[in-house]
């Protein structure tokens, strides 16, 4: 690039009036997967889940033919990407409307959790592929919900689900619904079926409310976080198999001044813990930080700090570290313009240095990042956005744009 095409580049970067032009100069690795229109779904806030194919598989929250949410999958294809429409889910006690993130069994079905059910209290439910081979691009698989929660001592609102070493659904329930303040269960195979078992139980005065799926080291511990605690602005908690219950301990209680809101945890091959708050921090913009396991317990680092537009412009979903230890996750409101964005934090002798890979504008790209990313296996960066898009249609229009699924190239 010459000297006056790199003028006129910057002349176009600081006009307002031209922001999209901006962005696309900043992050020329960026692509728009899927856009949303209603009908195929809308407002898709959860992860997506990457096969060893290469293949995408997420849901929407909402949209569908009665504003259930669908599931979808992404098949890459000739270096493009083919959308399928898997499942649309209704709103009714004989289906899980609302659904979160999907997870993919070894059998190649999907699992996940949603706020639908018989109860409308939450529900954990499974989608199967069609028994036969089928020519079409879109063809439907078959649900069937694993569990209903009753919003009794089960809990109510589902998180996210992970599956541990022996195959069985677990989980945690924020219980807002029903005035609780929150469970962690399990679901064990049985026969044909799931049989619950009760893990867990919050308590007010301790940390309460969890805000994200659980992660599960190798000894079999499992940890979250919550958006409260006793005193404080969120934790993060610990929850050990005594052989006679599981106990739980909060490892973190965080202060507002290391951070408010945390949405969740990874576990690196050291056994430490990493996550971001959207809140609090040194600039009251939000944090990223990790726990650090050691003889004494557990010691808390804060890595980064942001300094955003919105008070709340740290991450709401659980970061994501690649091979060589680099951390990447979203804003839903941080980034130049306030509409969310891409980071990336590299470690270094001198610190953690953070890098925006993309700033998200509202337009065709999206806006409003929520779920967690994934990274396949060149390194590619994968996310939804629950808003922006397609704004010119009738149904999308009123709410700011239906979502999209996008890519980050390196």
């Amino acid at each position: 690039m010459n000297q006056t095409i790199r003028r006129i580049a910057l002349f176009f970067c600081l006009t307002l009036s031209l922001v999209v032009l901006c962005n696309l100069a900043q992050a020329q690795t960026f692509i728009t997967l899927h856009t949303f229109t209603g009908n195929d779904g809308k407002f898709p806030r959860a992860h997506l889940t990457l096969d060893r194919a290469g293949n995408l598989y997420g849901t929407a929250s909402e949209g569908g033919f009665t504003d259930g949410g669908t599931a979808f999958k992404l098949s890459p294809r000739n270096g493009n990407f083919t959308f399928s429409l898997l499942y649309t889910f209704y709103e009714n006690p004989n289906d899980a409307a609302l659904p979160g993130a999907v997870v993919l069994a070894s059998d190649g079905t999907l699992y996940g959790s949603s706020l639908g059910g018989a109860n409308q209290d939450g529900a954990v439910f499974r989608l199967r592929p069609p028994a036969s081979i089928c020519a079409s691009i879109s063809c439907p698989w078959t649900e069937n919900i694993v569990y209903s929660f009753q919003g009794a001592s089960d809990g109510c609102g589902p998180e996210d689900i992970v599956f541990d070493a022996s195959g069985d659904i677990v989980g945690a329930t924020n219980d807002l619904d029903c005035l609780h303040a929150g469970t962690v269960y399990e679901l064990t195979p049985s026969g044909s079926g799931w049989t619950y078992n009760l893990l867990y139980t919050f308590v007010r005065n301790d940390s309460y409310d969890p805000s994200s799926a659980l992660v599960i080291d190798h000894a079999g511990n499992l940890y979250g976080t919550t958006l409260y605690g006793s005193g404080g602005s969120g934790t993060v908690y610990q929850l050990t198999n005594s052989g006679a219950g599981w106990v739980h301990n909060t490892l973190y209680l965080f202060n507002e001044m290391t951070g408010a809101y945390p949405f969740g945890v990874i576990l690196d091959s050291a056994g430490d813990l990493f996550g971001g708050t959207e809140g609090g921090g040194s600039n009251n913009r939000g944090a990223v930080y990790e726990l650090t396991a050691g003889s004494g317990g557990w010691t808390f680092n804060s890595l980064f700090n942001f300094t955003g537009l919105n008070s709340n412009s740290g991450p709401n979903a659980p970061l994501t570290m690649d091979s060589q230890g680099n951390l990447y996750g979203t804003t839903y409101g941080g980034g130049a313009y306030a509409y969310g964005n891409v980071f990336k934090l590299t470690p270094s002798a001198n610190g953690w240095i953070y890098t925006d890979l993309h700033d998200f504008t509202n337009y065709s790209d999206g806006s409003a990042p929520s779920g967690q990313i994934v990274i396949d296996a060149n390194g590619n960066l994968y996310g939804t956005c629950s808003a922006g898009g397609d704004l010119t249609g009738s149904e999308c229009v009123q709410s700011s744009g239906c979502g999209t699924v996008w890519e980050i190239t390196p």
